[in-house]
Formats: C-alpha cells, sequence, structure tokens
C-alpha cells in the first residue's frame, strides 16, 4: 500500500471490512435475526409484508447514517488525539486556570 490516503480515497481499504472473525454473541444475534425474520415472514398477510421490508430498508439506512457518523466521529478523534500527541508543544502541567 504505498499511500494510505489515497488507497481510502479510491475505497481500497474498508475498515469494517477488516474484521476476520465474528464473534460467537455476533453470530448468536444474526441467527436469532435471520429465524425471526423467518417466522415473521411466513406469518405475516402479503399486505404486511410490504410494510415489514419497507421498515426494515428505513432501519437499514437508519443505521447506515449512524454508522458513517460514527466512522466520521472517531477520524476527528483520532485526529485530534495525533495532533494533541505530536503538534501541541505546552504542557498542560504549566497553563494556569
Amino acid at each position: 500500500m504505498a499511500n494510505f490516503i489515497e488507497e481510502l480515497y479510491y475505497e481500497n481499504i474498508e475498515p469494517q471490512n477488516m474484521r476476520k472473525k465474528k464473534s460467537k454473541s455476533y453470530s448468536r444475534e444474526m441467527k436469532i435475526l435471520s429465524e425471526n425474520e423467518d417466522v415473521l415472514l411466513e406469518r405475516l398477510p402479503e399486505e404486511d409484508k410490504k410494510l415489514f421490508f419497507e421498515y426494515v430498508d428505513a432501519w437499514g439506512i437508519v443505521d447506515g447514517e449512524s454508522v458513517v457518523d460514527s466512522f466520521i466521529t472517531g477520524f476527528k478523534l483520532g485526529a485530534r488525539f495525533t495532533y494533541d500527541t505530536f503538534a501541541e508543544t505546552e504542557s498542560s502541567l504549566l497553563k494556569e486556570e
């Protein structure tokens, strides 16, 4: 990887996919979601299935926006941490309150 920022820009780095192994709790919850969706779809009348899928799609969008916001917030926090660590020259012990 020649240039980290360029690779990130061209979406060759996907932090959400870097975790290779899913935790047991993640796998367990995904199984519950999948099984419950199957049961609900069997029980729901056809007209309610459309409503259910609209709900699922809307929740996916809201959740996606939240994940993006968390990523940006974390990135900014990391940048501030780096700046404070390497660029800030004034000692917090010498500051007058």
